[in-house]
């Protein structure tokens, strides 16, 4: 070997043994950080997560309740960053993560104090994620049985009350869905189709207390008319008289008749026909 070679050798040689040093270093200062990070106590570790999440700042906030559950995965300390995991995920819109997190609580802590919320941010997460009326509404009915579960599972509950609430904007939502549809029928003529889904609002007990039911009675005044079916559009005016007088939908109805030449039927007639049932379900 000449003295270049040598001298390239010994240059090489330095290279290496300066990056191989740094890399000690470094791993040095790691592996001391992540001492110092672990010898640190985990009411530290859990309110720099809490604090993190009070700043919006969900990645850091979950790095710290992630590491409560790595070192103490046996504690109170981890059921309770287990669910604040699931809660960071939901405020950060991250809701697969957020429910896959609150499910984990429940299957290891089915009897926690805390398991009422836990089913509760399930159902919220399937809830904010509804869609428009004009889309699938397979996010809805899941919202739905989410929301059914936390009212089953904890009836007495906070949780359970609010629940009743959202469930009562499902079905809203249900219903709008099925009015869309009927109303796409109806202006395309295909009236029988428009009368079925509009008669499922009002046949379905879920739907009859929405704020949809006085549209589908009017709706299906329209097409009764339009299909010269004039004693069922007269019953349909009939029952939303009776059931929503004043109403905005019934002054349609009202106008419609008039302006078909076709005269409403008196609430006492009605009555003696049979057409005002207790429920809409009945009158079918």
């Amino acid at each position: 070997m000449n003295s270049r070679q040598l001298h390239v050798g010994r240059a090489l040689g330095a290279a290496l043994l300066v990056a191989g040093l740094g890399a000690c270093a470094s791993l040095s200062r790691e592996q001391a950080e992540e001492q110092q990070y672990t010898d640190e106590p985990v009411e530290r570790i859990y309110n720099r997560g809490t604090d993190a999440l009070d700043e919006r700042r969900y990645p850091r906030a979950l790095r710290n309740f992630e590491e409560v559950e790595r070192q103490h995965p046996y504690s109170s300390w981890a059921r309770r960053a287990m669910l604040m995991e699931a809660y960071a995920h939901y405020q950060n819109n991250q809701y697969d993560e957020a429910i896959a997190d609150a499910q984990r609580f429940v299957t290891l802590h089915p009897g926690n104090e805390s398991a009422p919320y836990a089913y509760y941010l399930i159902a919220i997460c399937h809830f904010e994620r509804i869609l428009d009326v004009g889309r699938d509404q397979a996010t809805t009915e899941r919202a739905l049985a989410s929301l059914n579960d936390v009212v089953r599972r904890y009836p007495e509950s906070a949780y359970a009350r609010d629940a009743r609430l959202k469930v009562d904007m499902v079905y809203d939502q249900l219903a709008g869905k099925e009015m869309a549809v009927g109303r796409f029928y109806l202006t395309r003529d295909q009236h029988l189709a428009a009368i079925n889904r509009f008669r499922l609002v009002l046949e379905n007990e879920s739907y009859q207390t929405t704020s949809h039911t006085p549209e589908a009675l009017h709706r299906l005044v329209e097409s009764y008319l339009s299909v010269g079916m004039i004693e069922e559009a007269q019953r349909m005016a009939a029952i939303l008289g009776h059931n929503f007088p004043g109403n905005e939908w019934y002054q349609r109805t009202y106008a419609l008749m008039t302006d078909a030449g076709v005269a409403p039927v008196a609430e006492e007639e009605a009555e003696r026909r049979g057409w005002l049932g207790r429920t809409f379900g009945t009158i079918f």
